[in-house]
């Protein structure tokens, strides 16, 4: 059985809330090292952190949902072509799936916006 038209922009809302939650936790581990994070910081990663941390709280409550991912995506693509894609082409290979799917999410989160469950939507600009 499908799941009904009506529950799409609710099931945005949960998808946005749970890629955002899982995004943040990346930032978490680079600062705070909950779990430990691999490797040495650089200036690098600290930016790349401040957006996962900024970035994801901000998409986890669903406010500036369009241009936080927006962002988001495009920081995406840079982690993946410069830390994935000189190991090679693939993704399954070069261990950036993970960039790819945040990404392409993050884009659809820019155009979707964040659900009826967001701050962007209590204010009328979902």
């Amino acid at each position: 059985m499908p799941i009904p038209a009506t529950w799409s922009s609710r099931l945005l809302s949960v998808m946005r809330i749970v890629v955002a939650l899982v995004f943040f936790s990346h930032g978490i581990s680079k600062f705070f090292g909950l779990p430990p994070f691999p490797m040495p910081m650089n200036p690098l990663l600290t930016v790349a952190g401040a957006l996962e941390v900024v970035g994801g709280g901000l998409l986890i409550i669903g406010l500036f949902t369009r241009p936080v991912a927006f962002v988001l995506s495009g920081m995406s693509a840079v982690a993946y072509f410069m830390a994935h894609m000189p190991k090679g082409p693939f993704p399954i290979a070069n261990g950036g799936e993970a960039a790819v799917l945040y990404c392409f999410v993050f884009l659809y989160l820019a155009a979707a916006g964040g659900g009826v469950w967001s701050v962007d939507a209590q204010r009328g600009r979902g």
